[in-house]
C-alpha cells in the first residue's frame, strides 16, 4: 500500500499514468537518451550529468535525485515516495531495492510513514541490496550483494549480510567516474 496522492483526482490519474508509461514501455526501450527524456521531463526526475539509469527499473514517487555520472543498473526499483538521493559516482548493481516509505506496526490505520534513503557520493550497492526506509549509507559506503541495510552506515564501511553487519573498511582514496551505458540490453559498450 503505498501513500495516497490528494487532491484532484484527474490530476492523482494523470500521475498515475506517467509512472505507468514509464514502468511498462519506457524502461523497456533501449536508448538512454529515451529513458532519461522520460524520466526528467515527464516524471520530474532529477538527474545529473552522464548519470545512466538502465533497462527494466521501476520508479514511483518523484523525490528521487541521481546524481553525476552515477549508475543504476538493471531491474532495480527506486522508491521515492519518501525522498531518494543518490549522490555523485555512485553505482547501484542490478536487481537493488532503495524503499523510502514503511509503516507503523502499531498503527490501526496503517498509517504511511516516509523516510529518505540517502546513498552519498561513492557509495557501491551490490547485486539485489535492499536499502530500507531511513537509511543514510556515508561516502564510499558498500552493501555487499544480498544484504539487507536496515540501519545507516558510516563513511567508507562495508557492510553485507541480513540483516547487514559492518565487515570492513574501503580505501578512502576513490577517485573514479562511473559511466554506464551499455547498448540495448547487454553488457557491450562502445
Amino acid at each position: 500500500m503505498s501513500a495516497p496522492l490528494h487532491g484532484n483526482p484527474l490530476k492523482v490519474l494523470l500521475v498515475a499514468l506517467a509512472f505507468q508509461g514509464y514502468n511498462g514501455v519506457v524502461t523497456h526501450i533501449p536508448f538512454h537518451f529515451i529513458r532519461r527524456f522520460y524520466l526528467t521531463r515527464i516524471l520530474r526526475i532529477k538527474m545529473g550529468r552522464r548519470a545512466s539509469v538502465n533497462m527494466g527499473c521501476f520508479f514511483t514517487g518523484r523525490r528521487i535525485e541521481i546524481g553525476d555520472h552515477s549508475v543504476v543498473n538493471r531491474k532495480c526499483v527506486l522508491d521515492g515516495r519518501g525522498g531518494l538521493r543518490i549522490g555523485e559516482n555512485v553505482s547501484i548493481s542490478p536487481e537493488c531495492y532503495l524503499i523510502s516509505l514503511t509503516h507503523d506496526p502499531h498503527s490501526p490505520d496503517f498509517t504511511a510513514i516516509p523516510k529518505p534513503v540517502i546513498l552519498s557520493d561513492y557509495v557501491w550497492l551490490g547485486a539485489r541490496a535492499m536499502i530500507l526506509p531511513g537509511v543514510e549509507m556515508g561516502r564510499g559506503a558498500i552493501a555487499g550483494a544480498g544484504s539487507v541495510v536496515s540501519k545507516s552506515c558510516g563513511p567508507y564501511e562495508i557492510v553485507a549480510g541480513a540483516p547487514a553487519r559492518k565487515i570492513g573498511e574501503r580505501s578512502r582514496d576513490l577517485r573514479y567516474c562511473p559511466e554506464y551505458f551499455p547498448l540495448f540490453n547487454t553488457d557491450v559498450q562502445l
